[in-house]
C-alpha cells in the first residue's frame, strides 16, 4: 500500500515549524534516497532565514509584522508542500525512507480524535544549563510544546520539538530548580492538555 506523508507539519505553531523545517533539511541532506529534491534544500533554508527573520520582526507587534510573518510563512509552507510531495512519490511503501526524509507518515486512521494527554517520562542533565526532557508517544502528534517556570513564576515558553526523544532545553540557570511541562500537538483539537509537573534542577 503506498505511503501518504503528513502535511499536518502546517498545524505546527510559527516556532514548531521553524523547528521542523530545520528537520528536514537536515535529514535530506546528503540523504542517498532523495538526490534530487523537488526544491533545492538551499532555497528552502533561505526561506525558513526569512520567515524567522520575519517572527523576530513581530516583538514591536504591529499588523504590518503580523502580515510579512504570515507571508514568509506561506511561502515556506509551499515549498515544504512540493518536497513532501517529491518525497511521497519516490517513498512509495516504503516507511524507513519516508522518515529517513524528516517528513511524517499521514495516519491511516481517517477518524480524528484529541490528543491525549503526554507523560514525562523522565528529565536528566544533558550538560551544564541543558535538561533532556523525555516524553512519551501520543498518538496523532505531531510536535510537542515545552514551557518552563521556577517556583511560582509564571510559565515560561522553551520550545517546540518534533521528536518526543530529542527534547532539549537549553539557557538555564545552574542550581536552579525548573517545573516542567509539555502538551502534544496536532491531532483534531490541535493542542492537547500540559502534561502533569516535573521538577528538576540545572547543574
Amino acid at each position: 500500500m503506498m505511503l501518504h506523508v503528513s502535511f499536518s507539519f502546517a498545524q505546527l505553531p510559527d516556532t514548531g515549524l521553524g523547528g521542523f523545517t530545520d528537520g528536514v533539511i537536515i535529514s535530506m541532506t546528503d540523504n542517498p534516497s532523495f538526490t534530487t529534491p523537488a526544491v533545492a534544500l538551499p532555497d528552502i533554508s533561505t526561506a525558513l532565514v526569512v520567515f524567522r527573520d520575519a517572527l523576530d520582526g513581530m516583538t514591536q507587534g504591529g499588523p504590518m509584522a503580523t502580515a510579512v510573518k504570515n507571508a514568509a510563512r506561506a511561502v515556506l509552507l509551499d515549498l515544504l508542500r512540493q518536497e513532501a510531495n517529491y518525497v511521497e512519490g519516490l517513498a512509495m511503501s516504503d516507511m524507513a525512507m519516508l522518515l529517513s526524509s524528516g517528513f511524517f507518515a499521514a495516519s491511516k486512521n481517517r477518524a480524528q480524535e484529541p490528543l491525549a494527554k503526554p507523560i514525562i517520562k523522565g528529565i536528566t542533565n544533558k550538560a551544564s544549563t541543558q535538561l533532556a526532557v523525555r516524553v512519551g508517544a501520543v498518538r496523532n502528534a505531531v510536535a510537542f510544546e515545552v514551557r518552563i517556570s521556577v517556583g511560582a513564576g509564571a510559565p515560561q515558553p522553551a520550545g517546540t520539538f518534533t521528536k518526543a526523544s530529542r527534547i532539549i532545553v537549553t539557557g538555564l540557570t545552574p542550581g536552579t530548580m525548573y517545573t516542567v511541562q509539555a502538551r502534544a500537538v496536532g491531532g483534531s483539537t490541535g493542542y492537547s492538555d500540559w502534561s502533569d509537573p516535573v521538577s528538576h534542577m540545572a547543574l
